[in-house]
């Protein structure tokens, strides 16, 4: 079944460009000066000077000081989550995604968890979290902008990418995916979904969504079957514990099968909606390259090792790194992990702050 014909539901955010490097502090001096504009009055008839009025800003609340509604543009998302729109920085006038979740029963442990676990990572192919807000009905998560959307639209445009493509993509997806685990913190729900572009000539690809993320530290043990069905690994249909890392790696197959066949590895082609079957042949590896799709064998093997119910044998991201078709046309920037240890705390909303406006909105307003 092509990839094109999916009803997997496309209900996630967009995101944008960083913003200007100014400490936290002085960015709230700044949006507090530009709220209050000063008007002068022009001359009276005879000639003497009026006093001049102080206009304040009819905004009320720090997010609508802050940021503003882009005319005409379109909600970027929307589901149970909420609604992710598209706004503009009043300071920077740089474009900036909001995702909006209803205050009261839907802030739960889980919202903070992925907001304190997305606040900590820096890299090019993370989108990057900028800050939560409060307004009065609902909870503000300002975040990056990729313009370029998501990367299964691209693959529906296209039905499959090429070898070279798809390579392309999935070295970006695992640099990303590699600093997220040095840094502690499993995905466990990646999917073509969850990977936006920033609409650039070249795109760069940027893994989002961390509503499912666990860190090592932190949270507990991964024991609960989460994530998108075709993209599930073995393990976590257990019910047991088990390693969200590796649980990441069987994803990033099923990325990568997507991209060059243009199907879901693991679906009946017959009967692609029964979820049952699929999880069974999830579970007993049962899936094949279509005869009429030319692969290479180094990209069939690549896929082969990633696609391993024991993960003490399932190719972790060092084996990745190292195999010949990943290696291939390997951009000089990715040769490297990025080691630094997530933005400078000048850039980053402090985590106490986070955790104060994520616990009042827990309450429904009014």
């Amino acid at each position: 079944r092509a990839a094109a014909s999916s009803t997997v539901p496309r209900d996630r955010e967009r995101h944008g460009p960083r913003l200007s490097p100014l400490s936290h502090r002085d960015r709230e001096a700044s949006l507090a000066r530009a709220s209050r504009l000063s008007i002068a009055a022009p001359p009276r008839e005879d000639g003497r000077a009026r006093v001049a009025v102080v206009v304040m800003s009819v905004s009320t609340t720090e997010h609508d000081r802050k940021y503003e509604p882009v005319t005409d543009a379109k909600t970027l998302g929307q589901g149970n989550f909420g609604t992710a729109k598209l706004m503009r920085s009043r300071l920077t006038g740089q474009l900036l995604a909001i995702k909006y979740i209803e205050r009261g029963d839907k802030i739960d442990d889980n919202v903070k968890r992925e907001l304190v676990n997305h606040r900590m990572l820096d890299h090019p192919n993370v989108i990057r979290f900028v800050e939560v807000l409060l307004t009065p009905t609902h909870l503000a998560i300002v975040m990056e902008y990729a313009a370029g959307g998501e990367l299964f639209e691209r693959i529906c445009g296209k039905g499959r990418f090429g070898e070279d493509e798809a390579r392309f993509f999935f070295q970006q997806l695992v640099s990303g995916l590699e600093y997220c685990h040095t840094h502690g913190v499993a995905h466990r729900d990646l999917k073509l979904e969850n990977t936006l572009l920033d609409g650039s000539a070249t795109p760069r690809l940027k893994i989002c969504d961390f509503g499912y993320s666990k860190h090592s530290l932190i949270d507990s043990e991964p024991k609960s079957t989460v994530g998108t069905p075709a993209y599930i690994a073995p393990e976590v249909l257990s019910r047991k514990a088990y390693d969200g890392k590796a649980a990441d790696v069987w994803s990033c197959g099923v990325t990568l099968f997507v991209m060059v066949v243009g199907a879901y590895p693991f679906e009946d082609p017959s009967d692609a909606r029964n979820f049952r079957k699929t999880i069974q042949r999830i579970l007993s590896v049962n899936y094949a390259f279509p005869a009429a799709i030319p692969l290479s064998n180094e990209c069939k093997d690549l896929i082969a090792r990633i696609f391993v119910v024991d993960t003490s044998q399932r190719l972790n991201i060092a084996g990745i790194k190292s195999h010949a078709w990943f290696l291939k046309n390997l951009p000089a920037e990715l040769r490297h992990a990025v080691e630094n240890d997530g933005p400078p705390p000048s850039e980053m909303q402090p985590l106490e702050e986070l955790m104060k406006v994520v616990d009042e909105a827990k309450n429904r307003p009014g």
